[in-house]
């Protein structure tokens, strides 16, 4: 899957320092190929729970941002991340005091 592609399902446009950004995380999440496109439906699925997945600014990771506004969203959303992570065999790392998780990798 391209860059482009990856970027546009995540609701960026496209540039040059998004796409080197995404080859940085590319190289840091460790079995990038086989979990990018659940990723990708892990961002869809959390959309209904006002969550998403998007690039880290401080870390070269993929960040899930838990944003909802009620605790019943709040809840089902991370019912979502924890089936993923899971269900895909992917390692995950909370950020302290924060609704916020980076996307290790596979976690062969």
């Amino acid at each position: 899957m391209t860059h482009e592609a990856v970027l546009n399902q995540l609701g960026f446009a496209p540039n040059e320092a998004l796409s080197l950004q995404l080859s940085r995380i590319e190289e840091n999440t460790q079995g990038y190929e086989k979990i990018i496109k659940h990723i990708l439906d892990l961002h869809e699925a959390l959309k209904t729970d006002e969550s998403y997945v998007a690039l880290s600014n401080s870390n070269d990771y993929f960040k899930i941002k838990i944003d909802a506004t009620s605790d019943i969203s709040a809840a089902d959303a991370l019912e979502k991340i924890n089936h993923f992570a899971e269900k895909y065999k992917v390692q995950l790392q909370k950020v302290d005091g924060k609704p916020t998780y980076y996307i290790i990798g596979f976690a062969a």
